[in-house]
Order: C-alpha cells, then sequence, then structure tokens
C-alpha cells in the first residue's frame, strides 16, 4: 500500500534553490527526491558529524595500536635500562684494554650489529630465540 505523500513548502536561499534546480534537471531526479533523500539521511544520522561516523572508528583503532606501540617501547625500554645497569654494576673496568682486547670487543660488537639487521631484515621477534642467538654468545 502506498502511503500517502504530504505537501511542504520551505524557503531556500537563491543560490540552495539554484543548484537544486540543476541537480533535479537529471531525467531520474526530483526536487522532492532529492530533498527527501536529503531528509533521510540528515534523520539516520541523529546529528552526528559525518566526519566522525566516517573516520571516528579508523582512528579508535589506530589510538589502541599506538597504545599498544607505546606498552611495548616501554617493556624494551625498561628492559635495556635494567640490562644496561646489570652490566655496568657486575663488569670490573679494566683499567687499559690491549689491542687484542679492543679487536675482540669490536669483533663481539660488529657481529650483533649484524645479528640486529638479520632479524630487522626478516622482520622477526626480539623475544623469539632463533639459530642466530647463538652466534652472539661466542
Amino acid at each position: 500500500m502506498r502511503r500517502p505523500r504530504i505537501r511542504h513548502q520551505c524557503l531556500l536561499e537563491a543560490d540552495l534553490s539554484d543548484r537544486l534546480d540543476a541537480a533535479a534537471r537529471h531525467p531520474s531526479a526530483t526536487k522532492s527526491a532529492i530533498i527527501a533523500d536529503a531528509l533521510k539521511a540528515w534523520f539516520e544520522r541523529k546529528g552526528q558529524h559525518e566526519l566522525d561516523t566516517r573516520f571516528g572508528p579508523r582512528l579508535d583503532r589506530l589510538s589502541r595500536g599506538q597504545d599498544r606501540i607505546r606498552r611495548d617501547l616501554d617493556v624494551v625500554l625498561e628492559s635495556l635500562a635494567l640490562f644496561v645497569r646489570y652490566q655496568l654494576t657486575q663488569t670490573a673496568h679494566l683499567p687499559e684494554p690491549d689491542a687484542a682486547a679492543r679487536a675482540q670487543g669490536q669483533d663481539r660488537f660488529q657481529r650483533f650489529v649484524d645479528q640486529v639487521g638479520r632479524r630487522l631484515a626478516k622482520g622477526e621477534g626480539t623475544l623469539r630465540p632463533t639459530d642466530a642467538d647463538t652466534e652472539v654468545r661466542s
């Protein structure tokens, strides 16, 4: 059963009226249909801003992801700080390292840098053990 249509009269500014006339020139469009569609869209949004409905969930998702990254970074920084503190308090200072000790330290550091580079290139996590972990220990 067809619902009755009720006539409404409204006043529009001249530029808005011109735009409505231009939109109604298309064969399948009428002024009544355009205004009805606009009103339906406005009521369905219930006053929400279109950008909020369109981008709100995405921004919420990004915010949660950023919170996880911040938490993970805090864990990494705290772990590094504890390791450095432990290393500095437990390792005795050598008065003047000789050339062999410096060479061995440089070699160990280079292996460490190489391993970090490989892990980053492969996308491997830091806390997951791999075969490369045994290389740094020697």
